[in-house]
């Protein structure tokens, strides 16, 4: 299974942007020896649109190019369901078990994803009842991933 991040806006060149990158490749590294596939992360523009209820509508069509028929969809969103580490892991391993190609993880803009895009998805995240910057939800993201592969490879970076 292939496992992708898209995410609405861009992050600067900085330590955000090399945790994030540090974390995915680690992630396809141990995830290689699990049966998954390529870990990639996929910055779209945010919409330039002056309503946010067009803006949301704009960067929902945007994601949905992108993404292959059949594919499990994530959404990062507030209104989501918290998981614990093991549990994030499991689904990650059951739906590889399942065959699933391709998993997407969504990360909106800064209105938030649309709810008819929401909707559409298999399971919607949230990382904590606190508001988040985008750069950090990458980075927690791609963290969370990497330590999935480590979970399910019995390896000891997550300590129970």
């Amino acid at each position: 299974m292939k496992i992708h991040i898209l995410a609405v806006g861009r992050l600067k060149d900085g330590p955000e942007r090399q945790l994030v990158s540090r974390y995915i490749e680690r992630a396809k590294a141990t995830g290689r020896q699990l049966g998954f596939g390529d870990v990639s992360i996929r910055e779209l523009a945010e919409s330039r649109a002056k309503q946010s209820d067009q803006r949301k509508k704009e960067e929902a069509d945007a994601i949905l190019a992108l993404v292959q028929e059949g594919a499990i969809l994530v959404f990062l969103d507030e209104r989501g369901k918290s998981l614990t580490s093991d549990k994030f892991a499991q689904q990650m391993g059951a739906w590889r078990d399942q065959a699933a190609r391709d998993c997407y993880f969504v990360i909106g803009g800064a209105d938030g994803l649309e709810k008819s895009l929401r909707q559409q998805g298999q399971l919607t995240l949230n990382f904590s009842n606190l508001t988040w910057p985008h750069q950090i939800v990458r980075i927690m993201l791609a963290e969370q991933i990497y330590r999935a592969m480590t979970i399910l490879s019995g390896h000891p970076y997550h300590r129970n």
